[in-house]
């Protein structure tokens, strides 16, 4: 009963209890271990040698850990975790046992006392670093925030029983016997360590190094340095230890010069220390994981500065022991909750062998370090200026000023190192870097490709180069006009007509030879183009040539020059060669590029008498007519053409040059194509593709007339405006969209979502059930019907997960939502972990506690048996399913459950169908109808 209570209250999941319970005993022990230590070394320390040798005591400590810290970190390269921490364990006791006896013969005092209070300062910080660096290889990401709370309230449980421990014992045993009881706690580390690392680490094979590990070579505080992330780190760690110790001396000051007895200075210092463990305690139980959870690492962080910045400012207004406990009890109170959990989430996102080699430098070197800068603060400047207390107090109000700047930068990077994690596990970094592999200039890129490039390559490049019209290129373009390949020559020579305007290239005329209409038809627009005024020239020598190629490419020529000049169409009788074409078309004495050229020279003339003759083309069995009709109406922009235009843009093979054909009519296409879309005056799977043609239009008017489509009753239309919306904002982000409509449209899809995930969740458990049931019981076809309604499901969820990131794209920086999907998506744990950690930190508010455990339920495998263990909501009976399947606007989802209550031949699903018996829609009324008769049939 109490493990399911816990279960409950942490998010304690099945098969995570076991270890989590071993690592909350291990800190348990630990901290407890140095809360009977520290209050006794404590008051012997003030008693013995008073407050004022209390900042030398600090600067030995500083000593002393750079001193060791060269050892430890050599000690990192060459040797495990698991064996460090035993050596330390053992290393520890050993110290107890000597101090104990020590005691015991009342031989503690002078230098003995320093060297013991120097111990207990190291111990402290590297028992609890090597503790969460094993928590950080145990536990990944995502499981880190829900259960550092639960094992970090081990330190706290350890901390209230060491010192209220101490607090009653030490009058009845005496302290040198609580000393041999703590070397007793610290033993039973030692089998807790090995269940850990043999059932968490070991086992799973946690233990791997890092692709890009950090060179042996460096020292800690090098890798520090190279890495922002790690030096805010130490930067925090600095600032708040020093702030800590001087709280530390205020209390220390402050209690001694009212409690004179060592005795009583022993049982007071328990008695606070166990006091703040135990309120600590009840925020690290009912608080910790909601506040880490719901507003993320940074302003967790900023909870313990904010608490001590108020404690000081009443300190200023009572500058008495009381207002000091105050202070100390912020400090104590939510540095073992709170900015406990959040601190050790900071260095999660690291790679772990960079991780093991700076963590207990920083939790022990850095934080020793801080301690002696304190005491240099205390005895060269508060002590040697004669400064008052209260001068303490202001000192301690502009560390917390640098702590939280610091706080704010390390967030940032926290995130960038998710982000980078990301683009490295999706593999985002090698693809960006592979067109920059090789470092060419552009130009002389261009020049290699168009000298010796593939027919693919060179047409790529003037393709670019039709976009840029760098005359630079004039000389290489000429070149290309004797390349084997037609369609190069063809390219090279419209690039041409933008690049040489002044002399005209003196092998043009024998590519007119060509039997490639393309070909033909640029040449002819070229020599036009340096015909300048005199056109005549052109047309007279090649409107009645021999060639049809050339003289049907004359025509259309013709057709274009004369658009808008009547004398032009009348001097060449342009009207009577239209008409003399299309009878020869009509009798069937003309092949097919004819035809093709004739429909062209249609769409260029301008001449509606003649756009009758185009339409019935647009439903030709052949593909090459029907791009010449659409390439004709891109030409004529008549409305009469608009329907034929958008009836094809459901085949994919002309759909390109359908939208090009559309974008010639201009804006004015955005209204009517969104009116088209929402009253249904073409087919749903036509319209469907509307969006994806609006995009071809970015204005704000486009945007507009996106948001009303996205409202759309079908899913697949909301989609496809949803991309569209995500197309134009990646492509022109000077558009405006409405920030608050984006957001509640997010709401909107995580309602969809969530009923979709209720539904799918009933038909997976009533699956999971069937699984042990007869083939009597269950027919075949009850399975197969279950099984395509389960499918259908997974393919709605993915589509709502996709309009939900893409409007997400449309709230936030795009790129980051781009990589958080592609993680999420990935078959890596690790890439959808760091994902889902990435966008805990980019949401913000009501909208991340809205939409991350839809995230995180979506990174899990549905097809698995995990998901049954992991719902955590009502599930709906599949009477309750099927009703909110029914009631929806998805017509596949209300087909495929018709079908499976066909297959199930339940009479008390007759109502359910009945509704749809009368259906305007065909194919309801069809499977209503069908379902209803296997019901009765079943009877």
């Amino acid at each position: 009963m109490l493990r399911n209570l816990i279960q409950k209250t942490f998010d304690v999941r099945e098969g995570e209890f076991r270890i989590s319970f071993y690592m909350l005993s291990y800190i348990f022990l630990v901290i407890a271990v140095l809360m009977i230590i520290k209050p006794t070394i404590n008051a012997l320390f003030l008693s013995e040698l008073g407050v004022e040798q209390l900042p030398f005591a600090f600067l030995a400590v500083a000593v002393t850990a750079i001193g060791s810290s060269f050892f430890y970190s050599r000690a990192l390269t060459r040797f495990p975790l698991n064996r460090i921490i035993k050596f330390t364990i053992f290393g520890s006791t050993i110290v107890l046992i000597s101090f104990g006896l020590l005691l015991k013969f009342n031989w503690v005092g002078g230098w003995l006392l320093y060297l013991f209070y120097v111990w207990v300062a190291l111990y402290a910080v590297l028992s609890a670093s090597q503790f969460w660096v094993l928590a950080n290889l145990v536990y990944t990401v995502r499981e880190a925030k829900r259960l550092f709370g639960f094992i970090g309230s081990g330190a706290i449980l350890g901390g209230i029983f060491g010192g209220y421990l101490t607090s009653l014992l030490a009058p009845i045993i005496g302290t040198d016997n609580l000393i041999f009881l703590a070397a007793t706690l610290l033993l039973c580390c030692i089998p807790l360590l090995q269940k850990i690392w043999n059932s968490s680490i070991k086992k799973l094979g946690k233990q791997k190094r890092p692709k890009r590990m950090p060179n042996a070579a460096e020292r800690p505080w090098q890798l520090i340095i190279k890495s922002k992330h790690l030096t805010y780190i130490a930067c925090i760690v600095t600032v708040s230890v020093l702030t800590a110790k001087l709280v530390d001396y205020l209390f220390s000051d402050f209690a001694s010069a009212a409690i004179p007895d060592p005795d009583e200075l022993t049982s007071f210092f328990a008695f606070w220390f166990s006091t703040f463990n135990l309120l600590s305690l009840t925020i690290q139980l009912f608080f910790t994981h909601r506040i880490v959870g719901i507003w993320g690492v940074g302003f967790s962080l900023l909870l313990l500065p904010i608490g001590i910045f108020a404690g000081s400012m009443f300190f200023f207004i009572l500058p008495e022991l009381s207002a000091v406990i105050v202070i100390k009890a912020m400090d104590g109170v939510l540095k073992q909750s709170v900015h406990k959990s959040a601190s050790e989430l900071l260095s999660l996102p690291l790679p772990f062998d960079l991780k093991n080699r700076t963590k207990s430098f920083i939790d022990v070197v850095v934080d020793s370090v801080a301690t002696g800068l304190a005491g240099f603060l205390l005895i060269f400047v508060v002590k040697g200026l004669d400064l008052p207390s209260y001068y303490i107090a202001a000192i301690i109000i502009g560390l917390v000023g640098v702590w939280v700047f610091f706080i704010l930068k390390v967030r940032q990077e926290y995130y960038k190192t998710f982000r980078s994690n990301l683009e490295e596990l999706t593999e985002r970094n090698e693809r960006a870097a592979k067109p920059m592999a090789k470092k060419v200039s552009v130009v002389k890129g261009m020049r290699n490709v168009f000298r010796t490039g593939s027919e693919e390559q060179i047409l790529f490049m003037l393709g670019k180069l039709m976009e840029i019209n760098d005359k630079r290129f004039q000389e290489d373009v000429q070149l290309l006009l004797d390349h084997p390949s037609t369609k190069v020559r063809t390219a090279a020579i419209q690039n041409l007509y933008f690049l040489n305007t002044s002399t005209m290239v003196s092998n043009v005329n024998p590519l007119l030879k060509s039997e490639d209409e393309g070909l033909t038809l640029a040449t002819l627009e070229y020599l036009l183009l340096h015909a300048e005024k005199d056109s005549s020239l052109v047309f007279d020598r090649y409107l009645d040539n021999e060639n049809n190629h050339i003289s049907n490419a004359a025509l259309y020529c013709l057709a274009k020059e004369s658009r808008n000049d009547e004398v032009l169409k009348s001097t060449y009788n342009l009207h009577y060669r239209i008409q003399y074409q299309i009878t020869k078309v009509t009798d069937g004495k003309e092949e097919i590029a004819t035809l093709k050229s004739l429909l062209k020279t249609i769409g260029a003339a301008n001449i509606p008498g003649y756009f009758s003759f185009v339409n019935p083309y647009f439903e030709d069995e052949n593909p090459e007519i029907v791009a010449s009709a659409i390439f004709a109406a891109g030409l004529a922009k008549d409305d009469c053409f608009i329907p034929d235009l958008i009836s094809l843009l459901p085949q994919k093979k002309f759909r390109k040059q359908v939208i090009e054909a559309l974008l010639g009519y201009g804006r004015t296409m955005v209204p009517l194509l969104t009116k088209i879309a929402l009253e249904r005056l073409a087919p749903l799977e036509t319209c469907r593709f509307i969006p994806a043609t609006l995009q071809n239009f970015p204005s704000q008017e486009t945007v507009r007339c996106l948001f009303q489509l996205i409202e759309d009753s079908d899913l697949s239309m909301r989609l496809e405006s949803i991309r569209a919306l995500s197309e134009i904002r990646k492509n022109h982000s000077g558009l405006k969209f409405d920030k608050y409509r984006i957001v509640a449209l997010i709401y909107e899809e995580c309602k969809l979502h969530h009923r979709t995930l209720s539904a799918m969740h009933t038909q997976i458990i009533i699956s999971y059930r069937n699984r042990t049931k007869s083939k009597k019981e269950i027919s075949e076809e009850e399975l197969d019907a279950r099984t395509s309604l389960l499918e259908l499901l997974e393919r709605r969820l993915d589509a709502g997960l996709e309009r939900i990131f893409k409007l997400l794209g449309l709230r936030y920086a795009q790129n980051d939502i781009e990589i958080a999907y592609e993680g999420l998506l990935s078959d890596k744990q690790e890439a959808r972990t760091n994902a889902i950690e990435f966008l805990d930190n980019l949401l913000t508010g009501d909208l991340k506690s809205t939409l991350l455990p839809i995230i995180e339920e979506s990174a899990l495998d549905t097809s698995s048996d995990e998901v049954l263990q992991k719902i955590k909501h009502k599930v709906p009976t599949e009477m309750e399913c099927f009703e909110l399947l029914l009631n929806g606007n998805d017509l596949k989802l209300k087909l495929a459950v018709l079908y499976l209550i066909k297959h199930q031949k339940d009479e008390k699903y007759v109502p359910l169908v009945m509704k749809f018996i009368k259906n305007d829609d065909l194919k309801l009324r069809t499977f209503a109808q069908e379902a209803w008769e296997g019901i009765l049939n079943s009877g």
